[in-house]
């Protein structure tokens, strides 16, 4: 979805264009620290405590530590130019919470799967939803201190990604790490929108 307005500035009023971008991937990947780091304003979450209820019901194997989860969105946004506004939708990584994803996902432009090596299997149902219904994403993965480092090579034949689909190491808890990734999605969706429109 993209939203077309004009931003003040001291001499004209500058075009501005806003996009709306999916954070997606499996539980405790590190959507909801990332959507939270970058944001340039309060953002908006929807954690809660796990509970015992959620016991048999949620995978916490490698994330044992993990006390709480997303049972909606997270909201954020995002200035990456004077011209481009994100608005980052992050979205829940609990099966059981898999039916909100058609209504995060209308109107989005692309999206990131975030993934983390040491569950690497949990990005496969991210990738097989935006792959159906051919939006543009990219794969970053979130290097966490204790996973073991693969290559880029590795990491696409393992979850069978098409190659033109950008794979980027990021860490969740840096701006600058973050803002690459998102560039990098941009730039993906403007190469495949240029593509479908030579054909």
């Amino acid at each position: 979805m993209v939203f077309a307005g004009y931003s003040s500035g001291p001499d004209k009023a500058i075009p501005t264009t806003a996009v709306k971008i999916l954070i997606a991937g499996g539980f405790g990947v590190g959507k909801t620290t990332l959507v939270s780091e970058i944001s340039e304003v309060a953002p908006l979450r929807t954690e809660e405590l796990l509970s015992e209820l959620s016991t048999g019901t949620d995978d916490l194997d490698g994330v044992e530590s993990k006390t709480t989860t997303t049972v909606a969105l997270d909201f954020g946004r995002i200035t990456l130019s004077d011209t481009l506004l994100l608005y980052l939708f992050g979205t829940p990584g609990q099966d059981r919470f898999w039916f909100l994803w058609d209504e995060l996902s209308r109107g989005s432009l692309g999206a990131v799967v975030l993934v983390d090596t040491r569950r690497l299997g949990a990005a496969f149902p991210a990738v097989d939803y935006f792959e159906r219904r051919r939006i543009p994403f990219v794969l970053a993965v979130n290097r966490f201190d204790s996973a073991d480092v693969y290559s880029v090579e590795e990491i696409r034949d393992a979850l069978a990604l098409d190659a033109d689909v950008p794979i980027g190491l990021c860490d969740a808890r840096r701006r600058e790490s973050i803002k690459e990734i998102l560039l990098t999605l941009m730039e993906h969706i403007l190469e495949k929108a240029s593509r479908a429109q030579a054909v």
